[in-house]
């Protein structure tokens, strides 16, 4: 599969995908964290055509410096597919937190912001019950763009091996507001942050370079052949290389003969 996809094919899939893997292990239900941005709205709308809109439930998560655009537009996608939503405010949690340490950098406070979402996710996940449902892209994982155990963590993800650029595809084919499509990507985590101006380089260009670098294995001679800057392969090559360990599970320390991350790895079907 190329950038360019079928994306009639990829959302039968991928709406297979949520359904099975969701039903599988006895629950009917989804939750995810609805942004405003594109990304979650996808995957809001893949998961009910998956599972019924009546199955799928959604938490808006503003915080005081958010943009009201984005809990607007989180509203939007939310009441088009017919879904359950409720704003949960994380302003008071977060700022209760900090007041014991103001001089917190923004990047501190996206990252706290990030995990206090998904420990809102997973409790109202319990009380369901429900599958929390990841809403990072292939480019934003292996680009290491975004916090560990925050948005990055899930139960499953529909959208993780498909780039942005396919994203902006397939998000057009499931009709998704087209305030949504076209506004800048962008995690809200501070006032006026946008993902390429945070990422220095738009996600088209990334994701032409990460489609040759990772779909075709393309080596570092290949690519300049192909045209790509040698500062560009370079820069990326290295956030993929030092993001690794957010793609993986905690390595454990092997002095057994069946360690549980490397040799003990049953499927949760097995025995069925």
């Amino acid at each position: 599969m190329g950038l360019k996809v079928n994306a009639k094919l990829l959302r039968r899939i991928l709406v297979g995908f949520v359904r099975e893997e969701v039903t599988k292990v006895g629950v009917k239900k989804a939750i995810l964290g609805l942004s405003g941005g594109i990304d979650s709205a996808l995957v809001a709308f893949i998961a009910a055509e998956a599972l019924g809109p009546d199955n799928v439930h959604a938490c808006i998560m503003p915080y005081r410096t958010s943009n009201p655009e984005s809990e607007a537009h989180a509203r939007l996608a939310a009441e088009q597919i017919g879904i359950h939503h409720q704003v949960v405010e994380i302003t008071q949690m977060v700022d209760a937190y900090f007041a014991s340490f103001p001089d917190a950098d923004p990047m501190r406070r996206g990252n706290k912001m990030a995990r206090e979402r998904m420990t809102i996710l997973y409790d109202h996940s319990a009380a369901l019950p429900a599958l929390v449902l990841g809403t990072s892209n292939k480019t934003e994982l292996l680009l290491g763009y975004g916090t560990l155990f925050g948005d990055m963590a899930s139960a499953l993800n529909p959208i993780g091996d498909i780039y942005k650029t396919q994203v902006w595809q397939l998000s057009e084919e499931m009709g998704v507001p087209r305030e949504i499509i076209e506004k800048k990507p962008s995690a809200d985590l501070w006032a006026g942050q946008t993902d390429e101006q945070e990422l220095g380089f738009a996600y088209r260009d990334v994701d032409e370079l990460l489609y040759h670098m990772v779909d075709l294995r393309m080596t570092r001679d290949e690519l300049v052949a192909s045209g790509f800057a040698t500062s560009f392969i370079d820069t990326i090559y290295a956030k993929v290389q030092n993001s690794h360990f957010k793609r993986r599970l905690p390595v454990i320390a092997k002095v057994s003969n069946r360690t549980i991350d490397r040799d003990f790895r049953y499927s949760r079907d097995w025995g069925k």
